[in-house]
């Protein structure tokens, strides 16, 4: 009878503790009379005893009946939800600066290209800019500089020669073709990376992959055949350009595996290499005679203003990449992806209208088939 009786007052206790306090609950001490009126049942999480002796004092810690976590985790929860909010925002910002600062540099490279038709020197000016840049900023300590090894500079050679290619045939295109016409065979790069990746690295891929690729293939044919000022140079250099920024991509993924290296500082070093490669280049294809006589007719036919759009391309040229790597460095590759894709149709429409560059409805057609296959083909690689 006595066992029964203390196995009835233990579970009691229990029950006391883990069921819900009434939503009016009258406290007495002493003289004193508190009301504590709760508009939640709450359950008891855990107690704690604080001090010794007679003044020793219980803290008991509670949460809500229809959570299912104590205040503690809630807040914890609620704190990750505002971070991931500012991690949103702050990739927006750096979506919208990236677009932003590609929208300028193409405007401005086409201007320069247009009175001045060197577009091997333009390229290194881009890459020289943007270099001397980054050297000040690692110089008066603005940016950290990196620490890089031999084994560093000899896995980015391949990317450096991949990106230098496709930079330089990407210039030549425009110096030929409108801005537009350039980015909408440029949007075809998807379908060259399937290839080589199946190709060469003998990858597969799934069905919806391979179906994206017919918008892709089938609009960009579409765009240049029905292109008014089509130029065989322009739209060769911007498939080797495609070709070349496939195998960049390629060469990175292999390469830089397990490097620390940031985004930044990444896209610097790759600039700086780039830049020792394509100089020799320039001069033995161009050369400092060409470029003197094409400089003094530019300025005699545009004036000073000249100069600020030869510094402005190669100024927004180094941003707008050091932007896009930056961002790939909080984003996955697809939301990266979606971003190109995005970014190619601003750079379309605002060159259009800037430039007033004639388009046909069908030619229109075309390139709205090619940026929705690459749409696809981004979301089929998800």
């Amino acid at each position: 009878m006595d066992l029964s009786n203390s196995l009835v007052h233990k579970r009691s206790q229990s029950r006391i503790c883990r069921s819900s306090f009434p939503p009016a609950l009258i406290l007495q001490n002493d003289h004193r009379r508190t009301n504590l009126s709760v508009s939640k049942p709450l359950h008891v999480s855990s107690f704690e005893v604080i001090g010794k002796g007679k003044r020793a004092a219980i803290q008991c810690k509670a949460y809500e009946a229809d959570k299912s976590q104590p205040i503690e985790a809630a807040a914890a929860a609620a704190a990750e939800v505002k971070t991931e909010t500012a991690k949103r925002v702050k990739i927006g910002i750096y979506f919208a600066i990236w677009w932003a600062l590609n929208v300028v540099f193409n405007i401005y490279n086409k201007k320069v290209l247009n009175a001045y038709p060197y577009p091997w020197l333009t390229s290194t000016l881009s890459l020289a800019c943007g270099s001397l840049m980054m050297l000040i900023s690692w110089a008066t300590r603005i940016a950290e500089a990196p620490k890089t090894d031999f084994e560093f500079w000899k896995t980015l050679f391949p990317v450096a020669v991949a990106h230098t290619i496709g930079h330089v045939a990407a210039t030549v295109s425009m110096s030929k073709v409108a801005v537009s016409f350039t980015h909408i065979i440029k949007s075809g790069e998807p379908a060259f990376s399937v290839l080589v990746s199946s190709c060469l690295l003998g990858e597969t891929f799934p069905p919806a992959v391979y179906l994206s690729l017919v918008p892709i293939i089938g609009g960009c044919a579409l765009a240049a055949v029905t292109e008014l000022n089509f130029n065989m140079i322009g739209f060769m250099g911007a498939m080797i350009s495609n070709l070349a920024f496939v195998f960049r991509n390629i060469f990175s993924k292999k390469g830089m595996k397990g490097k620390s290296v940031s985004g930044m500082n990444y896209y610097a070093c790759l600039s700086m290499l780039s830049l020792v490669i394509l100089t020799p280049f320039a001069i033995a294809v161009e050369g400092p005679q060409m470029w003197a006589a094409g400089w003094e007719k530019a300025l005699s036919e545009i004036g000073p203003q000249f100069i600020w759009w030869v510094a402005a391309q190669s100024i927004f040229y180094h941003l707008y990449n050091q932007v896009s790597y930056m961002s790939l460095d909080q984003i996955s590759p697809l939301t990266f992806s979606i971003g190109n894709t995005m970014k190619r149709i601003s750079v379309i429409v605002s060159s259009i209208i800037i430039f007033h560059t004639p388009v046909q409805p069908i030619n229109a057609l075309g390139a709205a088939i090619a940026i929705l296959g690459t749409f696809l083909y981004s979301q089929a690689k998800a």
